[in-house]
């Protein structure tokens, strides 16, 4: 199975920390890492990076992370990093269809997860949908950063009607942790051909208003269901506490 890892960004809210984002050691693993380790324990065989900011640093360190976790990964750099992430998700699933890939799961370089998480949203593909998000009903969580957040809608069938980070009327969290198809990087160009910014939200609801999106919920429990953005220094001093404990699997 393939995995796509967005790690293009700048991170300014983390650079007094680290100068590169994906690198950004958490407990002494760099993000990267957490992120292809949890991959790897859900299935995935190839996984395919999107660089940008401080890319020959990140890409210098994927060689030896291929190495050491014995799975193919490969760097697929984009000219302008300061577009929306949306063009960084377009860029990355092209390469995996090249390569003859099928459905992927999608992670953000600052999110981490239990692999359990990864696990289940690998096995949720359907013909009722093009892309299935994973969610988070906590949306109370000291752990959720609410000024940053991206918050959903959904209705009783699971679909996704709203999403984004001003929307109201929401119920849940997005954990940025997606199982796509190539129908939501084509989605996200329909969404900039009428006049979107390219952002993955922007995508995400063209398929929403199209019936397409779908949640799945990562429930409750205290291990299997733990996931945090490390977006800022305080986000980061929390995971430095809890990950170690949280993530046993890649500690150990």
């Amino acid at each position: 199975m393939d995995a796509l890892i967005i790690a293009a960004g700048y991170g300014s809210r983390l650079a007094d920390i680290s100068p590169s984002k994906p690198l950004t050691p958490v407990a002494g693993v760099p993000l990267i890492e957490l992120g292809a380790r949890q991959a790897r324990s859900a299935g995935v065989s190839r996984l395919t990076v999107v660089t940008g900011h401080e890319a020959e640093r990140v890409e210098a360190f994927l060689p030896g992370l291929a190495t050491r976790l014995g799975m193919t990964i490969v760097a697929e750099r984009i000219g302008d990093w300061s577009k929306p992430n949306g063009y960084s998700v377009m860029a990355g699933a092209a390469r995996i269809a090249a390569a003859g890939g099928g459905d992927f799961l999608l992670m953000m370089a600052d999110h981490i997860f239990s692999a359990g998480i990864l696990r289940r949203l690998a096995g949720q593909g359907g013909t009722d949908r093009d892309v299935t998000l994973a969610i988070d009903t906590r949306i109370d969580s000291e752990l959720i950063d609410p000024d940053d957040a991206t918050w959903v809608q959904r209705d009783a069938a699971d679909r996704i009607l709203a999403i984004g980070k001003t929307i109201t009327g929401y119920d849940c969290v997005d954990c940025g942790a997606f199982l796509a198809t190539q129908h939501l990087p084509a989605a996200i160009a329909a969404a900039i051909d009428a006049g979107k910014s390219g952002s993955l939200s922007d995508g995400m609801q063209y398929l929403a208003d199209r019936g397409r999106a779908m949640v799945m919920d990562i429930g409750t429990d205290e291990r299997d269901a733990w996931w945090m953005d490390v977006d800022d220094p305080r986000a980061h001093a929390l995971a430095e506490q809890l990950a170690p404990r949280m993530l046993a699997e890649v500690y150990a």
